[in-house]
């Protein structure tokens, strides 16, 4: 990333063969220079070559836990987030080297309540310089959210004065390039009177651009806008193995952020209808206020720009296996898809 926005030193070796340096064959440390930050295309093919999305996860798969615990009755939360460094699996037999809060992408989920408040304590434990910025807290970015070096820290502040889902996500230049490369999560900020439910998830999209295998994501991928997958909580179809559950009848919450960094969603249940959709801060319909009886509306779709979030209700009529997916086809066909199943 930093390569392609112009940071380049050519050096130019002069003299005879037999002044040269014998070293000069040697041992990949200089592309390693620029590890940090795209120097992909050194380090081997991409891993998109072996990338099946029909494949199934090997016997080891865990899925990303899609349940949202609900909000906590503290008003005061303390969190710290560590940069870490991994390598994860991020669809069947493809693994990269993501940047994380915590340790996987998307990170920590945070929940709490209007006037509750927030303080992160972010320590960079990577091995190049990081960022956070919470897009549920409004304060002047300078301070709380510049970039801190390895091995140093920081304290994020901030008070939730409006409701949503929000995104967080690391602002360090290139932040296409970071977010793309897993430094992203959710913060859920209840609207007033949420009401309960019998089930509720989460789903956070990104995509993914896929660098060699072992290594970070393709910069070159991402400023073209290609991506190889579009997933649903940090792995490809990971929820058609391990379906999301309800029971007929029950009434299901699924809150859904899109991350990006590049691509909108287009989220959907297929052979459901939705009778809440809360979109941005606002219901679109349904809602703690909706008339009890005589409502006919209903909705098929969530949309969501990049960084755009909310949440959908809907009740299985019956048993079966609904599909879930983003209803940018191409997205669907690329990842963002898994199963809703639904038991008597």
């Amino acid at each position: 990333g930093h390569r392609q926005m112009g940071m380049v030193l050519e050096i130019v070796a002069r003299g005879t063969p037999e002044t040269a340096d014998d070293s000069s064959s040697g041992d990949g440390t200089a592309g390693h220079g620029m590890s940090g930050h795209g120097a992909t295309g050194e380090l081997g093919p991409s891993a998109a070559e072996d990338l099946d999305l029909m494949a199934a996860p090997g016997p080891g798969f865990t899925a990303h836990d899609p349940v949202l615990a609900p909000a906590s009755s503290s008003t005061l939360h303390e969190v710290t987030l560590h940069v870490v460094e991994a390598v994860r699996e991020v669809a069947p037999g493809v693994t990269q080297r993501l940047w994380t809060f915590g340790g996987s992408a998307p990170g920590p989920t945070l929940r709490g309540k209007v006037g509750d408040s927030f303080v992160i304590t972010l320590v960079n434990d990577g091995t190049l310089g990081h960022s956070i910025d919470f897009h549920a807290g409004a304060l002047a970015p300078d301070e709380p959210m510049r970039t801190i070096e390895v091995g140093e820290s920081l304290t994020y502040r901030f008070t939730a004065t409006r409701s949503g889902i929000w995104m967080y996500h690391c602002s360090t230049m290139p932040m296409s390039l970071h977010i793309a490369n897993g430094m992203f999560g959710a913060v859920v900020i209840d609207p007033p009177g949420l009401p309960l439910v019998d089930r509720e998830y989460l789903l956070v999209q990104s995509e993914l651009y896929l660098g060699p295998q072992g290594g970070i994501a393709d910069a070159e991928k991402i400023s073209a806008e290609q991506p190889d997958a579009v997933v649903f909580n940090g792995y490809a179809n990971q929820y058609d193995h391990s379906p999301l559950a309800a029971h007929a009848g029950e009434r299901v919450r699924i809150w859904v952020l899109d991350v990006g960094p590049n691509r909108p969603s287009a989220f959907h249940v297929v052979g459901t209808q939705f009778d809440t959709v809360f979109l941005e801060g606002a219901y679109q319909l349904g809602g703690p206020d909706a008339p009890v009886s005589g409502a006919t509306g209903g909705s098929q779709v969530l949309g969501l720009l990049p960084a755009q979030g909310g949440f959908v209700e809907l009740v299985p009529p019956e048993a079966g296996h609904y599909a879930v997916v983003s209803h940018l086809m191409v997205d669907a066909e690329r990842g963002a898809h898994g199963v809703l199943a639904v038991s008597d």
